[in-house]
């Protein structure tokens, strides 16, 4: 028995198609491949950019790690000794070099050789403060001689010290120059004249004292004075003058100091009273022919 069937459609209809051919291969359609790599090759250099990563972007940069301290090594500790000393003023330091130098003596012998001489500005300003300090101690109101003697006896003691200590610093053979130290005798004997006068006999020995003691210094440098050249400096320098001041001023207790000005320098011609001398007047005299130029000429004898 003969079935007839319809004929199956073919499960792969493009086999055995004579009919259905390949489209045309074109120029586009062979680019197609490369247009797309060229795509693929563009995405995968953008995926490698650093700007469009966005894991670049968002990617902290590592910070070196902190040590950490096993613990705690702030500790209490003194000032090094360069900090240390600019923490403390003049008078202070002043103390601490002091008081080093009294336990190390050839230590203090060193710091006597290489410090600077002092100058005659800086002696007399030590004495100035030392004036300040005893101005400073008198009470005030009217107060007994007694009470006020006890309670300026310290600062009073202290100046006199110091103008003591100072002097023999500007006399030779320390000092070689007269002007030096007759500057500083000129100072230190205002700074006496400037002492208290007490009106008891007992509490003056203080400015007496110091009298004499100038009165010496006064004398010491006239003398070696009148070796350098006649002592012609002090009559220029008009020490002559200053020095019967100061004598009329301390009332005559320069007694010493004006015989070595009129002994050791007689052609000035000052007497200890600070008058002139009768001799002064000759035409002749040294200090006459010194002050005419007329020194060391020959000497006219006769009306000729």
């Amino acid at each position: 028995m003969n079935v007839l069937l319809s004929p199956q459609p073919s499960l792969f209809p493009h086999q055995h198609d004579p009919a259905r051919l390949s489209p045309p291969r074109t120029m586009s359609t062979y680019n197609m491949p490369s247009r797309k790599r060229k795509a693929d090759d563009e995405n995968d250099e953008m995926s490698v950019s650093p700007l469009a990563s966005p894991a670049i972007s968002t990617r902290q940069l590592p910070r070196p790690s902190k040590k950490v301290r096993a613990g705690n090594d702030m500790i209490g500790r003194p000032l090094s000794l360069p900090r240390l000393l600019e923490t403390l003023d003049t008078a202070q330091l002043r103390m601490v070099l002091q008081t080093i130098c009294e336990r190390h003596p050839d230590l203090g012998q060193e710091v006597v050789n290489g410090a600077p001489r002092p100058s005659v500005a800086s002696a007399l300003q030590v004495l100035s403060d030392y004036q300040d300090k005893l101005r400073a101690a008198v009470p005030f109101g009217h107060t007994s001689s007694d009470y006020t003697y006890f309670r300026v006896k310290q600062p009073l003691a202290a100046l006199v010290d110091a103008i003591s200590d100072f002097t023999p610093q500007y006399l030779p053979p320390t000092e070689q120059q007269t002007s030096i130290s007759l500057q500083y005798l000129d100072g230190a004997t205002k700074v006496i004249h400037d002492l208290p006068d007490w009106d008891s006999q007992q509490y003056r020995h203080h400015k007496n004292n110091a009298y004499d003691e100038i009165s010496r210094a006064w004398a010491l440098v006239i003398t070696e004075a009148s070796k350098r050249g006649g002592g012609f400096i002090l009559h220029t320098g008009g020490w002559d003058q200053s020095l019967a001041k100061h004598n009329q001023q301390s009332g005559g207790r320069l007694e010493q100091a004006m015989n070595a000005m009129s002994s050791e320098v007689g052609w000035i011609g000052t007497n200890p009273s600070g008058a002139p001398a009768s001799g002064s007047s000759d035409p002749n005299s040294i200090l006459n022919q010194l002050m005419n130029g007329t020194y060391g000429s020959p000497v006219r004898v006769g009306p000729w």
